[in-house]
């Protein structure tokens, strides 16, 4: 089982240590005194609902493939992870804004969402959740940094200007009990920004999160609680004494549907994280930062967002971006 915190015991110095010692370890934890309206979490549920039971055609009028920001709509199957096909649909969500004029690389990336005429409660909905967790995550960074004996702001002036936030609004469909191809849901990977806020559908399963000897833990949905998790910008700003952790989910033959809307809070696609200065006691203890040729790390938002959506979506990228996309993907 993964540890559970709640929200106002960071207020202490008891509180904040145990925060880092989990993070340390772990990187995943169930959050709990977060304050977020109960009636909110429920709406965000109930509108993916009629979002996912529209038909197929009006899902299709806001396809990613459409946007050149990596917006909008994915079927079942339109996602990949390590090259693999994820058994999910999903809507993906960012903050709404015009796209930077002439820009290139990551910039591309801001944009306008794109919204389903047939479900005009999806956005306001979305909006409202974006807003209550956008402050629970920051309150969460600055007890991160007073934990590390960092100046609690020190993230503040990355999230000052337009920051890059990424909902996710996921339909796991339920695999039927004869189909055995495969029980990918999403493969193992690691969140690309600074932290996680997973809202989970009670009472479903098939989350996993890799443990330090490289077993795997369930993590179950929690009534009423966030599933907490650390991404690797955190990890960089850290020299990795917080390490992003690998999770996964599986979708066995027979696995029921399920719901669950990750929050993506990240600073702006140009901000760099800021390195903290361990106390002595702590760096010594700091495995540094993971070095994987096939995975590397940045330390600008943006590059690291480009890199992640680039890899799960490539034909988006292969549509809007054919010369770079020919060069990075063959």
């Amino acid at each position: 089982m993964l540890p559970v915190i709640d929200l106002a015991d960071l207020d202490t110095p008891a509180g904040r240590e145990r925060l880092r010692e989990i993070t340390h370890h772990v990187g995943f934890f169930y959050l709990d005194g977060h304050g977020v309206d109960r009636r909110l979490l429920d709406g965000v549920f109930s509108v993916a609902r009629e979002f996912f039971a529209l038909p197929e055609e009006s899902k299709m009028s806001i396809a990613m493939i459409d946007s050149p920001h990596f917006r909008g709509y994915n079927r079942v199957g339109g996602e990949l992870t390590n090259g693999e096909i994820d058994w999910r649909e999903q809507i993906d969500i960012g903050p709404e804004r015009d796209p930077v004029p002439d820009a290139t690389d990551y910039l591309r990336l801001q944009g306008p969402n794109q919204w389903p005429a047939a479900l005009p409660a999806l956005k306001s909905t979305i909006e409202q959740f974006d807003a209550a967790l956008a402050e629970v995550g920051m309150r969460l960074l600055r007890h991160w940094a007073a934990s590390l004996d960092a100046d609690p702001g020190i993230f503040d002036d990355a999230f000052a200007h337009a920051p890059a936030t990424l909902i996710k609004v996921v339909r796991y469909p339920a695999r039927p009990s004869d189909d055995h191809t495969g029980e990918q849901g999403v493969g193992a990977h690691k969140d690309s920004g600074v932290l996680t806020l997973l809202l989970l559908e009670p009472g479903s399963t098939g989350l996993q999160v890799e443990s330090e000897d490289g077993s795997w833990i369930d993590a179950p949905a929690r009534t009423g609680s966030f599933l907490v998790n650390i991404g690797e910008l955190l990890e960089v700003a850290t020299g990795g004494y917080l390490r992003a952790t690998r999770h996964r989910v599986l979708t066995p033959a027979g696995a029921p549907e399920r719901l669950s809307v990750p929050y993506f809070l990240n600073p702006a696609l140009d901000a760099t994280v800021p390195t903290i200065t361990l106390p002595p006691h702590l760096a010594s203890r700091a495995r540094g930062v993971e070095r994987d040729p096939a995975n590397p790390l940045y330390r600008t938002y943006g590059e690291n967002a480009w890199k992640s959506r680039t890899r799960a979506h490539p034909d988006v990228f292969r549509r809007w971006y054919p010369k770079e996309a020919g060069c990075k993907l063959d």
